[in-house]
């Protein structure tokens, strides 16, 4: 049902009527979507890729298998444009981590997680602490070819944001179930929306979202 407000004008309420319609409709359309990517096949097997991983102040390898915490569970690894070319972190890659650090714990119910990078681990840690990041486990690619392969990274060492999804069998093979670009089509990053908030929170405004970018730091 909808919330409506007792004093709305008939032209209110019949606007705001065909945009229940419109809404319950966009919610079926994005189950439609989620039912489709589901039923994906898991046989794109990959190798056991290895990246880097900073353990109490040393940079030490880490294996793509190791990163199932739980092998029964998905990984999602999540695509930060940081490193080679993009010489700071993405201040919209930075508004998206904001949120995970918070709802990593609730993922971890259903999925292992983690955050990849290009450029060093160090480095990277670093910013992860002055923003206040205690549930990420960072990683850095500076050594794979890993996000070329999949079209997060151009020849030029461009970065791109976005979102990839393993799974790992009984039999310890890894296997590449999906990856979406955040920038999806001409509308530019609007691939991901659907995990942060901010946007949907800006689209409920009279304004909606406007022009808005995020930035890494705020003037008070």
């Amino acid at each position: 049902m909808a919330s409506r407000h007792p004093g709305e004008s008939p032209g209110y309420a019949k606007l705001r009527d065909e945009l229940f319609e419109a809404e319950v409709a966009l919610r079926d359309q994005r189950e439609r979507v989620a039912e489709l990517r589901r039923s994906l096949p898991q046989d794109t097997a990959v190798p056991d890729e290895t990246f880097e991983e900073l353990r109490e102040g040393k940079r030490v390898p880490v294996k793509l298998s190791e990163l199932f915490v739980d092998p029964t569970k998905p990984l999602i690894l999540m695509q930060f444009m940081f490193g080679k070319s993009q010489a700071k972190p993405c201040p919209v890659c930075t508004l998206w981590a904001d949120g995970y650090d918070g709802v990593v714990p609730h993922l971890q119910q259903r999925a292992n997680f983690a955050v990849l990078v290009a450029g060093d681990v160090g480095e990277f840690s670093d910013y992860a602490r002055g923003r206040g990041w205690h549930n990420l486990r960072l990683i850095s690619a500076a050594g794979s070819g890993l996000k070329a392969e999949l079209g997060f990274e151009t020849p030029e060492g461009g970065q791109l944001p976005g979102v990839s999804i393993y799974t790992r069998g009984t039999d310890g093979a890894l296997h590449h179930f999906y990856s979406q670009c955040a920038l999806l089509g001409e509308a530019g990053f609007r691939g991901m929306d659907l995990l942060s908030p901010a946007w949907h929170f800006f689209d409920l405004l009279p304004e909606g979202r406007g022009d808005f970018m995020p930035r890494n730091s705020y003037e008070a």
